[in-house]
């Protein structure tokens, strides 16, 4: 069958990617439609990180988003993205629980789930817990680049894959390390222990490869292909889903997208980036240097940002460097949330002060101690593990014990009367304080379209209740529009 379809990561991936999540509802919802119209086969949402950002920065509820979509995408699934170790911290498991129940609630039927080792056994109680809240489990095979990732342990994970209830298998590369000839060599490994299970493939344009891998990939038999929407694409986000298709059908393939709705997609998005500030992906060229520090391209623009927060935008290259020697210290970690976050903030730490390991979080103590894998405690360079765990707040981790609180006991500590579980979990992942400033700053602000904004700004204004002249002036044009009394 050579019929290639989509996941599109517009909203999630390519705005973590480039716009380090800062896409707020508003600009979210008027592109819905099209979306559904293009026929996807699935659109990705958000993930526990992006559920942070949207109350703490953006003073946005990230269920009502969610909601929002999921009334203007009713035909195309809806897909959200989980870890078995989420972010910086680890959860109990009824958080995860929760977690897939509220987004199931709300109107997602798929889920992404990624496990930093590759572990079966993470692997297994969350794809439990996924069908339990009837959504569908898809498991993330990452890839990374290292003498233990070879062809045979990509065979022994996907097998290990099909052994759970899942729906489908995503070979994931967040750091955009596949070349051509190893997707060409890969894909037939990873799909010839499938066990027929539907194999995507996930891939990032850091180093200039991702659209190239993509058709090698085709060409390899898979036929699902996550991409996302210029100017949202392309850079350290996924390929483009126009360059994907044509060459596809270049390559006398079917595509089933219709590319017409998309469009406007592009054009909304390129209106707001240039409004806001936002970076704007374009086709970058081959970086070998991103081979050495494997830095994912969602983490790029999140060193950037804290960078450029006390004045030091111009040391990204100095840090991605630090990143590398991080790495192999800490024993090759596979490039992955959380641990792409635990290497990369530690190298920029360590870039910020000018001394290595001068200050550690608390996670990369917890690292060390093999409470995020027994593999990476294992496997630390053994002088650096000491440096690290040698400090009073080393001591103090020590007794640290996995959190266990039931949903019942979350309940209790914060809800109360009329508290919903998705507030139980905002208030769980940012505090009363947080979720009480965002319900102050009221409904996320309107954005509207890039296409014949004159037109549209006037019809928004006009389904307003509280305004009854409108009235514009512009370079010699004007117009007032009054609502008369009816009869």
């Amino acid at each position: 069958m050579d019929d290639i379809r989509f996941v599109d990561t517009t909203v999630r991936d390519g705005q973590q990617s480039l716009w380090a999540f800062g896409m707020r509802t508003g600009m979210m919802v008027p592109i819905a439609p099209n979306l559904e119209r293009a026929g996807f086969d699935a659109i990705e949402l958000g993930t526990p990180v992006e559920l942070v950002k949207c109350v703490r920065e953006l003073r946005e509820d990230p269920w009502e988003r969610v909601r929002l979509l999921a009334r203007k995408i009713t035909k195309t699934p809806l897909r959200a993205v989980h870890g078995t170790r989420s972010g910086f911290e680890i959860f109990p498991f009824s958080v995860h629980q929760l977690y897939d129940e509220c987004m199931a609630k709300n109107g997602v039927t798929q889920v992404r789930i990624s496990d930093c080792w590759n572990d079966p056994s993470e692997w297994q109680w969350r794809v439990k817990q996924a069908r339990a809240a009837g959504l569908k489990p898809i498991i993330n095979l990452i890839y990374s680049v290292s003498p233990r990732h070879t062809d045979e342990y990509f065979a022994a994970r996907t097998r290990a894959a099909t052994k759970l209830d899942i729906f489908r298998i995503i070979l994931k590369d967040p750091g955009g390390l596949l070349t051509p000839e190893r997707t060409q060599s890969l894909v037939p490994v990873v799909l010839q222990n499938a066990n027929g299970i539907p194999v995507e493939l996930h891939t990032h344009c850091t180093t200039g490869l991702g659209s190239l891998c993509c058709l090698e990939a085709i060409k390899g038999g898979i036929r699902i292909i996550n991409t996302a929407i210029p100017p949202l694409a392309d850079s350290s986000s996924n390929p483009s889903l126009f360059n994907v298709a044509r060459n596809a059908r270049a390559l006398g393939y079917t595509t089933i997208i219709d590319e017409a709705p998309l469009k406007p997609v592009t054009d909304h998005f390129l209106f707001i980036a240039k409004r806001e500030g936002f970076p704007i992906g374009v086709p970058v060229e081959y970086d070998y240097s991103q081979y050495v520090h494997q830095v994912p391209g969602g983490m790029i623009s999140n060193l950037q940002h804290q960078l450029r927060r006390v004045g030091m935008e111009d040391k990204l290259d100095a840090t991605l460097e630090e990143a590398a020697r991080v790495r192999a210290e800490f024993g090759y970690p596979i490039m992955v949330t959380p641990l792409s976050q635990f290497v990369g903030s530690q190298a920029a730490i360590n870039v910020i002060l000018g001394e290595r390991y001068k200050e550690v979080t608390d996670q990369v103590i917890q690292y060390a101690m093999g409470i995020w894998g027994k593999e990476g405690a294992a496997s630390m360079d053994a002088n650096i593990k000491d440096k690290i765990l040698d400090r009073p707040r080393g001591r103090e981790l020590s007794k640290w014990k996995h959190p266990d609180a039931s949903l019942k006991e979350l309940r209790r500590k914060l809800g109360g009367p009329g508290v919903t579980d998705d507030e139980i979990l905002l208030r769980f992942f940012t505090g009363k304080e947080e979720v009480a400033a965002m319900r102050a700053a009221g409904r996320p602000k309107e954005y509207l379209s890039a296409r014949h904004p004159l037109v549209t700004l006037i019809g928004e204004l006009a389904k307003r209740s509280d305004c009854r002249q409108i009235h514009i002036d512009k370079r010699g044009f004007s117009i007032r529009l009054e609502k008369r009394a009816t009869a």
